[in-house]
């Protein structure tokens, strides 16, 4: 609260995207979820690399057509909800200089100790319903990567890998990946 506080944020109601923008470009990454602040600090080292090399690999085989962003980029899925995946893969056209004002194609995020539940429950979910069509997570810890797709607008899960295994998939992008590889 006390941040919120000291950037002059309003009390008393829901921020808006607006409010988000007045943000300091101090290191936390800011996300705003139906209205409501969310805080998180600086990626750490392992979190980092396995997301470098991630994009790596998505770099390779994402088409001409479409493009492929790290954080921090916002994704506007509403006034009050803007998030910032770790990657997201939208088409090149969806995309403002500002912004994607919308959901992306693929939507990536890498778990961190301060943002676990916050990606695996409230951003997965709000993704989900605003037609994310793919959302993976990455576990650099484990280390693991878990994919739902969406089908008749309810995530499923279609690939999970844990260390040295293979995550294998077609859609939205054939890749293969070993987990352990994204952390070494």
């Amino acid at each position: 609260m006390a941040t919120i506080e000291a950037h002059g944020l309003p009390q008393g109601r829901s921020l808006t995207r607006d409010d988000l923008d007045a943000m300091p470009d101090d290191g936390h990454r800011y996300e705003l979820v139906d209205g409501v602040l969310v805080v998180s600090p600086a990626p750490r080292h392992n979190h980092q690399r396995a997301a470098a090399q991630l994009f790596r690999a998505l770099d390779r085989v994402v088409p001409e057509q479409w493009e492929l962003f790290f954080a921090p980029f916002d994704v506007v899925l509403s006034g009050d909800t803007v998030l910032q995946p770790d990657l997201l893969v939208a088409d090149r056209d969806a995309f403002t200089e500002r912004d994607l004002p919308g959901p992306p194609l693929l939507a990536v995020e890498v778990l961190s100790p301060s943002t676990r539940s916050f990606d695996l429950l409230l951003k997965k979910e709000r993704l989900e319903r605003a037609g994310c069509a793919h959302y993976w997570v990455v576990d650099p810890d484990e280390p693991s990567i878990l994919a739902w797709s969406l089908t008749d607008g309810v995530y499923h899960e279609v690939a999970r890998a844990a260390g040295a295994e293979s995550f294998v998939v077609t859609a939205p992008l054939p890749v293969t990946i070993v987990p352990a590889d994204l952390v070494r």
